[in-house]
């Protein structure tokens, strides 16, 4: 058997689902590219900026250099003669795509988190940091690109411990600094390494050099003090000034990494033989499907808690994270298994949607490759084809044994587009193609604008939006004239309005309608959505027209009354009103709960709420000036800069994305093409009296 093809006897153990994550261009596709080539996994190195990147398969991402949809590969590692099997997902880094981001790290059980190493912490890095704490996924850090001009391990290592936790510790060092760099200095085995050869060098052992002792010595100290810590024994020995064996550092390193008690950092130009050692460190100190605490999930009928143990024996259980239409063989859903095994050409119950699935083929990954499997288990993640009707986040178990695992929570689109296909006929082609989109994408979104009859497409950036138009044209060569961008707004009210009256009354001979009820509005707190409360007593409406009064009111949410834009954040209590015996029927109340709501938020003190971006700027100090002022110029507020280094300041603003279209050409022009910026959403504001009455004037 081929030593790369999968293997069902392989312990649990020996199994690594991992992410790569990082902000965008610290060197993510580079390094699982290297990590391929050393497993042998491939046999030529693509480069990403060549476009050659095995997990950068799609056109867009070797176009453009950059990862857009998250990649699955399966490798094989051999250390001190054991062989592991690792799964890794390259997932993007540009803030467009952080669902990618989000829904691989759900079912991953370790992640490496790539920093550039001329500037450490980026915006992005934070981001993805503040993901994995979320998951509570152990990762390990890799201090990338040192080797080149302006790289430096101890300021990127020290903005690590400063910004993202104190719990990193320094496992390597290097040796030489910039273009000099050539090899590294293992604190736990305290041996010092040097890459010799060509494009794929081997590492040799060497005397650790003089110059770095001291460093490499200070280092150490930390690092072992932080291991002893780990381990009451190691404590009690370290104190006594006994010296702790390699085995049992490298055992405390686990034990600290998988508790997320320590975050091991590592450094160097993963080009180079370094890749080795940082699977070697992959297979050290991240965890197995064993590692993991069992998974949680709740009976579907009884809504009891339920646990599933990373074993075989256990009932099958497993999440779809992903839906991709494959050109070669249709739906691919992309999954993770918990527990138990699934064979090819089984049923699975779809908890999540009370439906039976055929799992007609199993698929492992190498990113566009595959490779047909009879049956896949407990901590696999692979495809299956032919599920119809399950999408990201539900839930694939066996039938008699059914568990319904946590969902996966996606941020909402920021930015709509109206969109139209060039010509009559491609009509149908675009529906299916933007259904599809929004199968595969949790973060897109369709939709129709009634008044005008255009279709709206919704998204998380101006990025987004243009690879989904531009994957239109490639995949389902359907040329589409699209709009300029729009905000996502969205309308509230401010005030309480304690009484209002919908009252739906026809008569036309025969059979009349006749729906009437009372309600009241108050705001909601802040991102806590619709609320809907039944207070009738007595009977005056009857029990089974309260659903129609709830879907008239959100029927009517969907387009507010100060501009036309969807109604969030507000509790309606329905609490009176009327019924005829002949005439009322669920239209007639539907009716009249969406005329009362309607009238409701006039009464309401109505606003326009716009998204709020969190921007970050690194621009040379000379430009600081001109940057601050253009921010503000945009309604945007300095929350702060801080000082780089080398010239370079960070400048951090909250500013409403109406002022941010076409930004990244602004800070071009104004700094030289010197500048870069980082933008995410924050959070949803009132929008200014003036300008909402502009808007309201636009969309009247």
């Amino acid at each position: 058997m081929d030593k790369n093809t999968y293997d069902v006897k392989m312990p649990l153990d020996k199994i690594r689902n991992i992410g790569i994550i990082a902000h965008i261009d610290a060197g993510k596709t580079t390094t699982t590219e290297r990590l391929l080539y050393f497993t042998g996994q491939v046999h030529k190195i693509g480069e990403t900026h060549e476009g050659e990147a095995t997990t950068d398969f799609m056109e867009q991402e070797q176009e453009r250099g950059i990862t857009i949809m998250s990649a699955a590969v399966t490798c094989f590692w051999e250390m001190a003669d054991e062989r592991y099997r690792i799964n890794i997902i390259d997932t993007p880094g540009h803030v467009d795509f952080t669902a990618e981001v989000e829904r691989s790290l759900r079912v991953l059980d370790g992640a490496v988190v790539i920093f550039d190493g001329r500037k450490g912490v980026e915006p992005q890095s934070e981001t993805v940091w503040r993901q994995a704490n979320k998951y509570h996924v152990p990762r390990i850090c890799f201090m990338n690109k040192i080797n080149l001009i302006g790289g430096s391990f101890d300021h990127s290592f020290q903005t690590i411990k400063d910004r993202l936790s104190n719990k990193a510790v320094a496992v390597t060092y290097p040796i030489g600094k910039e273009q000099d760099l050539c090899g590294y200095v293992d604190l736990v085995k305290m041996k010092a390494y040097k890459y010799e050869g060509d494009d794929t060098p081997d590492l040799i052992e060497c005397p650790i050099p003089d110059d770095i002792k001291d460093k490499v010595d200070e280092l150490r100290n930390i690092l072992v003090e932080a291991l002893a810590e780990q381990d009451d024994a190691l404590m009690e020995k370290y104190f006594a000034g006994e010296e702790l064996k390699e085995d049992e550092l490298f055992q405390a390193l686990r034990k600290g990494t998988l508790e997320e008690k320590i975050f091991p950092v590592l450094g160097g130009d993963s080009r180079t033989a370094m890749s080795k050692t940082l699977l070697d460190y992959i297979t050290i100190c991240l965890p197995s499907p064993l590692d993991v605490p069992p998974v949680v999930g709740v009976d579907p009928k009884t809504n009891k808690e339920i646990e599933r143990k990373a074993e075989e024996s256990e009932p099958f259980s497993a999440l779809v994270f992903k839906i991709v239409n494959d050109p070669h063989v249709g739906n691919l859903s992309y999954f993770r298994i918990y527990s138990g095994k699934i064979d090819s050409g089984s049923y699975v119950l779809n908890s999540s949607k009370d439906i039976k699935e055929r799992a007609s083929r199993l698929i492992l990954m190498h990113a566009d490759d595959r490779e047909e499997v009879g049956s896949l288990r407990v901590g696999d993640i692979g495809a299956i084809v032919g599920l119809k009707d399950s999408v990201t986040g539900d839930t694939l178990c066996d039938e008699k044994n059914p568990v319904l695992l946590e969902k996966i929570d996606f941020a909402e689109p920021v930015v709509s587009q109206a969109i139209e296909p060039a010509t009559k006929s491609d009509e149908e082609k675009m529906s299916e193609a933007l259904a599809r989109f929004v199968k595969e994408d949790p973060t897109f979104r369709v939709s129709s604008n009634y008044e005008t009859g255009q279709t709206i497409i919704s998204g998380m950036g101006e990025l987004h939006l243009d690879i989904i138009v531009d994957r239109m044209k490639r995949e389902f060569n359907v040329a589409a004239n699209v709009g300029k961008p729009q905000v996502a707004y969205k309308e509230t009210i401010k005030a309480n309005v304690e009484q209002v009256e919908g009252r739906y009354v026809k008569q036309s001979g025969g059979k009349g309608q006749y729906g009437h009820c009372w309600l009241k509005l108050e705001p909601n707190e802040k991102g806590k959505g619709f609320e809907f409360v039944n207070e009738i007593k007595g009977g005056s409406i009857p029990r089974e027209y309260i659903p129609a009064i709830q879907k008239g009111v959100e029927d009517a949410m969907k387009s507010g009354v100060t501009a036309g834009y969807p109604v969030v954040d507000i509790k309606v209590t329905v609490y009176d009103g009327s019924y005829h015996d002949v005439d009322s029927s669920e239209a007639a109340f539907k009716i009249a709960g969406s005329m009362a709501f309607k009238e409701g938020m006039r009464m309401g003190d109505p606003i326009l709420l716009e998204p709020i971006m969190k921007v970050d700027v690194d621009t040379p100090d000379e430009y600081m000036g001109d940057v601050t002022g253009s921010l503000s110029s945009k309604r945007g507020q300095i929350q702060g800069t801080e000082s780089l280094g080398s010239g370079i300041n960070r400048i951090t603003a909250f500013v409403p994305l109406a002022e941010l279209f076409g930004y990244t050409n602004e800070l071009r022009s104004i700094t030289s093409g010197r500048g870069s910026s980082t933008m995410e959403p924050a959070h949803y504001a009132e929008v200014p009296k003036g300008i909402a009455e502009e808007i309201s004037g636009k969309t009247a």
